[in-house]
C-alpha cells in the first residue's frame, strides 16, 4: 500500500483545475485517470487527419474561470460568426450582431427567421444581458427557458427558428426546462465575448492545464473501484487490487461515478447528445457560422464546419462537417447516418451523398441537467478529508467544471489548515 498526500479521482477539466490550485499552493497532488488521456468530456480525437471533438463544443471566450485559470492567446482560438444561418422554408436565413457584425444589418432586419418587432426586442434583451451582473444573475427570480422565453415577448416565429434550436444546442435539453439563470449567464457570455475553438481542438483546454502540472503529477488507465475510510486516512482500491493511502481525496468523476464512490444522494438527470461526423471536399457552408434546423421537423438540431472555423480540424484538401442531435436516438448507426444524410441533401444538394461519414458519438451523460431551481456553489466537502468536485456543483458549462475544481482545492486547503 502506498501513502499519498492528496488523490484527484477524474482527470477531466474540474480534477485538473483542482490540481492545478493545490500545485499552487505548494500541495501535491495525484490523479488518478481511468482512461488512458485526461480530458473527460473535453476531448479531441485525431482520425484520418481530422480533430473530432467528442460531441460539439465551443469555449466562451467571456467565462470568467476560464479567463483566469487559461492562457487564452496559447490556444490558438478561431472565433464562430457571432449569429447564425437559419434553415427555414426551404431556404436559409441570416440572424447576426449587428453590434458587431453592422455589415450585415441589412440582411438580418430583412431576414423573414422574425418579425421587425422581434429584431428590436432582441436589441433591448441584448442590452439588458449585457449590462446584468453575472453574480446577481443566480439571485433573481427563477422559472424555465421556456417560460421566460414566453414572457419575453417574442414572436413564436423567431422562438420557433432561432432560440428554441440554438438552445437546445446549448442545454442540451428537448424541453428547455433548463433554469433561466442559465439563459440570462450564457447570453450575457456571449455578448460579452466570442464562441471559439482551439486550433487544435476542444481537448487542447485540459492538455494546457495538464502541462502545468509535475512530471508524474497524473497517472492513467487506472480505474478507482472502492473508497475505504482508514482513520484519518482513505484507502483508495484500484481496479487491479493496488490499494492507496491518502489524508484527502477529491473525486473528481461524472456524478453517476461520484455517487457510487462517495454514497452521497445528489441529482445526477442529465441530458445527451449525438454528434456525427463527417469529411466533404468542398465545405457546405464557407464561413465560420452555425446553421440551426428553424423547421424544427429534422433529426439534425444544428450543423457547423469546424474546418471553417480553424483550418487545423481537417487536412488538405477535405473539410469536417459536424451534425448534432439533441439526445441520443435508438437508431442503428446506420439508419442514423441515413437519416442524417437525407435531411443534409434536402439542405445542401446532391454533393452530401458524397459525405463520407468519420465517426459517430453517442454521449448519453453530456450535460448535467440544470432545472429550477438551480444551486450553484453546492457544497464540495462530503466530510473532512473526502471532497467532489465538477460541473455537477455548479453550472453545466466549462466554466462551472473550472470553478467546481478550485472550490474544492480551496475548501481542501482551509480543512488542511485546521
Amino acid at each position: 500500500m502506498s501513502d499519498v498526500s492528496v488523490i484527484i479521482i477524474g482527470g477531466g477539466v474540474a480534477g485538473l483545475a483542482c490540481a492545478m490550485r493545490l500545485q499552487e499552493a505548494g500541495v501535491e497532488p495525484l490523479i488518478i485517470e481511468a482512461s488512458y488521456q485526461v480530458g473527460g468530456r473535453v476531448r479531441t480525437d485525431a482520425v484520418e487527419g481530422f480533430l473530432l471533438d467528442r460531441g460539439f463544443q465551443v469555449l466562451l471566450t467571456a467565462y470568467p474561470e476560464a479567463r483566469r485559470v487559461l492562457n487564452l492567446a496559447a490556444l490558438g482560438l478561431r472565433p464562430f460568426y457571432p449569429g447564425a444561418l437559419i434553415r427555414k422554408d426551404g431556404r436559409f436565413m441570416r440572424l447576426g450582431d449587428p453590434w458587431r457584425r453592422p455589415w450585415d444589418t441589412f440582411a438580418t432586419l430583412s431576414s423573414r427567421a422574425g418579425t421587425l418587432w422581434d429584431k428590436l426586442r432582441i436589441a433591448q434583451l441584448r442590452a439588458e444581458w449585457a449590462t446584468a451582473d453575472v453574480d446577481a444573475i443566480f439571485s433573481r427570480p427563477e422559472t424555465t427557458t421556456a417560460d421566460a422565453l414566453r414572457k419575453s415577448g417574442l414572436s413564436e416565429q423567431i422562438m420557433g427558428s432561432f432560440f428554441r434550436p440554438f438552445l437546445r444546442g446549448i442545454f442540451l435539453d428537448p424541453e428547455l426546462a433548463t433554469s433561466s439563470h442559465m439563459l440570462a449567464f450564457v447570453m450575457r457570455m456571449f455578448v460579452d465575448g466570442s464562441a471559439a475553438l482551439p486550433a487544435r481542438g476542444i481537448g487542447a483546454i485540459p492538455d494546457q492545464i495538464a502541462l502545468t502540472l509535475r512530471p508524474g503529477a497524473i497517472r492513467t488507465n487506472a480505474r478507482v473501484t472502492a473508497l475505504r475510510a482508514s482513520g484519518a486516512e482513505t484507502l483508495v482500491h484500484l481496479s487491479h487490487g493496488e490499494v492507496l493511502a491518502a489524508s484527502s481525496v477529491v473525486v473528481a468523476t461524472e456524478a453517476p461515478e461520484a455517487l457510487l464512490l462517495t454514497d452521497v444522494d445528489f441529482g445526477i438527470a442529465a441530458h445527451g447528445v449525438t454528434c456525427v461526423y463527417f469529411a466533404a471536399e468542398a465545405a457546405p457552408i464557407e464561413e465560420p457560422i452555425l446553421v440551426l434546423d428553424g423547421d424544427g421537423g429534422g433529426l439534425v438540431n444544428n450543423l457547423c464546419v469546424p474546418s471553417a472555423v480553424s483550418r487545423s480540424y481537417a487536412p488538405a484538401g477535405a473539410h469536417l462537417v459536424s451534425a448534432s442531435v439533441v439526445g441520443v436516438p435508438s437508431l442503428p448507426d446506420g439508419v442514423l447516418e441515413a437519416t442524417i444524410r437525407e435531411q443534409m441533401t434536402r439542405w445542401f444538394g446532391q454533393a452530401a451523398e458524397h459525405w463520407r461519414h468519420l465517426r459517430t458519438y453517442r454521449i448519453p451523460y453530456a450535460l448535467p441537467a440544470q432545472d429550477p431551481p438551480l444551486i450553484p456553489g453546492k457544497p464540495v466537502r462530503v466530510r473532512r478529508g473526502l471532497y467532489l468536485c465538477g460541473d455537477h456543483r455548479e453550472t453545466s458549462t466549462l466554466n462551472g467544471a473550472l470553478v467546481s475544481g478550485r472550490r474544492a482545492a480551496e475548501t481542501l486547503l482551509e480543512d488542511q489548515r485546521g
